[in-house]
Order: structure tokens, then sequence, then C-alpha cells
């Protein structure tokens, strides 16, 4: 079994319900903007991490409030990240929060703050 020591996390509000293909779309806006906020202020991070493979996990929080608990969490702890809003081109309304990216990070540091969490 391979060990990655670098991981993004992807958590999505399990309250809005949405579609597979927005939540696919959704992911993709987490992943590029959390990994590029990396890449901005973590490159030995975000190296590690793209070499290894670029592992990606998918969890749930039950509200927009818990991301918003998260992405405050992340911010106290250094971590990249970044927050989705939907443009409200689709399934929801604009301004919509929809997830949220961080990392890629130590994967020791990620478990700390998102190890607990449900897979999505």
């Amino acid at each position: 079994m391979r060990y990655f020591e670098y991981k993004q996390v992807l958590v999505f509000r399990k309250d809005l319900q949405l579609s597979k293909g927005k939540v696919a779309a959704q992911a993709g806006h987490a992943a590029v903007l959390a990994a590029q906020e990396a890449h901005i202020h973590h490159r030995a991070w975000w190296e590690a991490w793209f070499y290894e493979g670029q592992r990606k996990i998918a969890v749930k929080v039950p509200t927009e409030k818990e991301l918003h608990e998260l992405e405050e969490a992340a911010e106290d702890l250094g971590l990249p990240h970044a927050l989705v809003v939907d443009a409200g081109l689709t399934e929801i309304p604009e301004g919509t929060v929809t997830c949220l990216g961080i990392g890629p990070a130590p994967a020791e540091i990620m478990d700390r703050l998102t190890g607990k969490l449900q897979l999505l």
C-alpha cells in the first residue's frame, strides 16, 4: 500500500443536496483554487503533493456554519484553502457557498482538522 504524505480535502455541505454533476464541478473549483493557494504560499507542499499523486479526499459537513468554522480553523493553522461561492447559473442561487478546499498540506495536519468528518 502506498502512503501519501500530503493531501487535499474537499468539504461539501450536506444540506444542499446537489446533483452529482454539480458536486463534480464544485469539487473542481475547490481543488484548483486551494491548490493555487498552496502553489503560491506553500510551494514545497504543493510540489510534494503534486509529484506523489495529488491525493484528494471528499468529506461533508451538515451546514454552511460548519463549513465556515473549518475555513476559520484552516486559516488559523496557516493552511492553504479556498471557499467556493456559486455563480448561480444552474441549480442554486448566486452567492451560495457550496464547498471548501483545504490543502494540499501535510496529511498529519490535515487529519487533525478533517480526519473525523464523514466521507462524501
